[in-house]
């Protein structure tokens, strides 16, 4: 079936500046995550995409091992630039990113030269793109020289392959310390992407959303909703086919009774609100500018249409702030906390 955009699709979407820079990013973007592999129909991800451009959505986020296989959500992000959005390619933000494992041996990972311009041009071979608009360290790595990672960045934004670059899960000091290097080598650090959502905490805790604030670098946080926590996928039971059930990218011993009653009263809190519990996770992490964009995931178009609601209702009285603070408990569900500590 033939597909035309639509053509209102930027009269609602809010879009946010992206720290002292030119870009704006709309506030809800669209992960195209460990749900946009060969196990999901093409059919149904193309109608996710579909879905999310035309409310406005125009940032699609990758990395080179999602899928699963890996690599295989590049290589149908690619296939749907061809089919849906060929000549639309000056309206969309498409980044990717590397720093977990891709193939077999020493350089296959982590952040030495060698493997994050080999994985930039084998992203842009998946993607059928010259080049993308942000390219990410996806983790600090212990074992290689910050200099040697981010000259990689340096080079890779000065070779034509990427507009701008970022880091993904580096804590404050790692970010301070990378900051530095790329303004001496001339290449600015656009932005900064963190897991952050109510139940993990861990950039306020580190001081990163102050330090993005001071170096003027902007913020698009992964995972706003928990990995499915935050949305009414487990307020009655644990679905079969949910991420917990399937351990996919998710501990099912993060939904303890204590953590569970903790999100049943959140929902609570969102229905006065006139939300979802999703919008209401999506706006909360949006809610002091310091957050340009809350990244998404999505198994269905219903699920993006719902995560784009949130925009609907952006401001918080001091009392649900306060209510929310009850519930919204560290529950210590980053995974990536590892790649965000000091070696």
């Amino acid at each position: 079936m033939t597909w035309t955009p639509n053509p209102d699709r930027y009269k609602n979407m809010v879009y946010n500046k992206v720290g002292k820079s030119g870009l704006k990013l709309p506030a809800v973007s669209l992960g195209l995550w460990h749900n946009f592999g060969d196990d999901t129909p093409h059919q149904r991800k193309q109608e996710i995409c579909r879905t999310a451009f035309d409310l406005g959505i125009n940032h699609f986020d990758l990395a080179n091992n999602y899928g699963p296989p890996p690599g295989s959500a590049e290589i149908a992000f690619g296939q749907i630039l061809k089919e849906d959005f060929a000549g639309l390619r000056d309206e969309l933000i498409i980044s990717s990113k590397a720093g977990y494992e891709m193939w077999p041996g020493p350089y296959g990972e982590w952040g030495s030269r060698k493997y994050l311009i080999a994985s930039c041009d084998q992203s842009l071979k998946r993607l059928g793109l010259d080049y993308v608009d942000i390219f990410y360290s996806h983790r600090f790595d212990p074992n290689t020289p910050l200099e040697e990672t981010m000259m990689a960045l340096d080079q890779i934004v000065r070779s034509g392959k990427a507009l701008y670059v970022g880091l993904s899960s580096y804590n404050s000091q790692r970010t301070l310390e990378a900051v530095a290097i790329l303004k001496e080598l001339g290449t600015p650090c656009l932005i900064h992407q963190p897991s952050y959502s109510m139940l993990n905490r861990w950039i306020e805790k580190d001081g990163l959303l102050d330090v993005l604030d001071e170096i003027g670098m902007g913020c698009i946080v992964f995972s706003p909703l928990a990995q499915g926590m935050l949305t009414s996928k487990y307020l009655k039971e644990i679905p079969e086919d949910s991420r917990a059930r399937q351990q996919k990218s998710m501990d099912i011993n993060f939904l303890s009774p204590e953590n569970l009653v903790n999100i049943k009263a959140l929902n609570e809190i969102a229905s006065g609100r006139g939300q979802t519990l999703a919008q209401m996770a999506i706006a909360w992490t949006l809610r002091k500018g310091r957050v340009s964009s809350a990244l998404i995931g999505a198994s269905r178009p219903e699920q993006v249409i719902d995560c784009v609601g949130a925009i609907r209702n952006l401001e918080f009285s001091e009392l649900e702030l306060i209510k929310i603070e009850d519930y919204a408990k560290d529950s210590d569900i980053n995974l990536w906390a590892e790649s965000a500590e000091l070696p």
